[in-house]
């Protein structure tokens, strides 16, 4: 067959290689200049940045994806455990180290709180049975109807994984401590959700940090994407960049093909959207009442990110992964966030600093951070000021690093770039500047999410973040994998 796919994210990079290890003819057309999507590199003056994930989690599913490639993982790349994973900063100037070592667990936590050391241990077990029954039974398969996904079999799971319970509600089950219940509940913003909506299915988010490790490849993430692109290279995919889509064109009920920007028609057995599905829906399908139905979803927050190169020494306050809680107006920030949409009078912010772990990110006099501050998607009824946003979230997270001891910090910046939800929306179509795609909700997940092929146009198949089975680099990886099985199961 000759497939054709729009888009090369991590998700169309994978599904392109499994596609022509099969012997199909794959040609992946992107807009942009580069391959990886939300998952890029900034370079400048000796300064390296990852623009987007920085967390290696789940490093069996990448496994998993370089063996369907004919590879080994390990032959590409070069990964370190981050231990501690996280140096988690609360609003009182005190800190929590998040660390595989128990002991070092045990005597933290029982300082904060008396008996926090048992809680948690009760909490990372349940973190575990969602883990494993998520992957098994709803993450890592798809569903082709109602009643595949509302079995007799299934029903019983969704009250096991906590999937009607707001995540917050069940951390509180677990601590006391206001600090303690953000520390083990942040983590949702990975899937740019607030612990107050999201389902308690994913307190599977702290076990795989600290049961399954957090890993980071020497070279950065960005490596995920080269050793990927020439893995798939090898395999006969062909990429087109600087070549942006117009349409995918349709009769009544195939897709025949794609029009590029430029109006030349590439015909196709089979097109595999790796764009936003809500942008493909929008904006390159005939007008169905679809794009308006998906408009109304709950959509994931969106970033301020900042890049700063520094010169002078690196702060020994910042580990690899740093968290900046603002655990004591914890639930009105996401409010801020989520209702408002807007960026919050006290934000939570991330900082990577990598040359902790890989000395060539940054010059040896030298340091290199990323900040990431989560604000609202962008308000299509009330436009917010970005540049005023842009300017507040700045200035507080300087504010907050030279409390901890990095000192002159804005006098020290000699590379500063930025990104921000209009970035999102113009260069990489995530309809309302969304960083993460569509929510995570109950009701947008597994089946009830947008299905991996279009209800009409039984040759047109999605892959990535708002398409089953959700966000995430590994999880945009399993949706490659479950596109791919459908393609092979459907498509003769």
């Amino acid at each position: 067959m000759k497939i054709v796919i729009i888009g090369a994210g991590i998700g169309g990079i994978a599904i392109a290689g499994r596609l022509a290890k099969a012997g199909h003819a794959v040609t992946v057309f992107e807009k942009n200049a580069t391959p990886g999507g939300r998952a890029q590199v900034i370079q400048k003056d000796g300064f390296r940045f990852d623009t987007g994930p920085t967390l290696f989690l789940m490093p069996e599913i990448y496994r998993e994806t370089y063996a369907a490639l004919g590879e080994r993982m390990e032959d590409h790349l070069e990964l370190v455990c981050i231990d501690p994973t996280y140096r988690i900063h609360f609003h009182n100037s005190t800190h929590l180290d998040l660390s595989h070592n128990l002991l070092s667990m045990r005597e933290q936590l029982e300082a904060i709180e008396t008996g926090a050391f048992a809680k948690f241990l009760e909490f990372m077990a349940e973190g575990y049975r969602h883990y494993s029954l998520s992957l098994q039974k709803f993450v890592g398969r798809n569903f082709y109807s109602y009643l595949d996904y509302f079995s007799p079999q299934n029903l019983p799971l969704l009250f096991r994984l906590k999937a009607l319970t707001k995540h917050a509600k069940n951390i509180a089950r677990y601590f006391r401590d206001p600090r303690l219940q953000a520390a083990f509940s942040f983590q949702n913003m990975y899937l740019g959700l607030s612990p107050y909506d999201a389902p308690a299915t994913y307190s599977l988010l702290q076990y795989t940090e600290l049961g399954e490790g957090v890993w980071f490849p020497k070279g950065g993430m960005y490596r995920v994407i080269e050793t990927l692109v020439k893995i798939v290279e090898g395999l006969g995919v062909h990429f087109e960049y600087n070549a942006p889509v117009r349409e995918i064109r349709v009769n009544s009920h195939q897709a025949e093909g794609i029009i590029l920007e430029d109006g030349t028609f590439v015909k196709a057995d089979v097109v595999i959207a790796n764009a936003d599905l809500p942008y493909v829906y929008a904006n390159l399908l005939p007008e169905d009442g679809s794009a308006a139905r998906l408009a109304r979803k709950k959509y994931t927050s969106s970033t301020l990110m900042f890049y700063w190169g520094l010169r002078g020494e690196r702060s020994s306050q910042l580990l690899h992964h740093n968290v900046f809680l603002a655990d004591h107006e914890y639930k009105a920030s996401f409010d801020q966030i989520f209702k408002e949409l807007t960026l919050p009078q006290t934000p939570s912010f991330y900082v990577n600093a990598p040359a902790r772990t890989d000395a060539s990110f940054a010059p040896a006099d030298g340091d290199a951070l990323m900040i990431l501050v989560p604000v609202g998607h962008l308000n299509e009824k009330e436009p917010q000021d970005w540049e005023a946003l842009r300017t507040r979230a700045r200035r507080f997270v300087i504010a907050k690093l030279e409390e901890i001891g990095v000192k002159d910090l804005e006098k020290r910046i000699v590379v500063e770039e930025t990104i921000g939800p209009p970035y999102y929306l113009h260069q990489l179509n995530l309809t309302k500047g969304a960083a993460f795609g569509l929510s995570h909700n109950f009701l947008q997940v597994g089946y009830l999410r947008p299905h991996n092929r279009h209800p009409r146009y039984q040759n047109l198949y999605f892959v990535g973040a708002s398409t089953h089975p959700g966000t995430g680099l590994p999880i945009v990886l399993l949706s490659a994998k479950l596109t791919a099985e459908r393609i092979f199961k459907e498509q003769r």
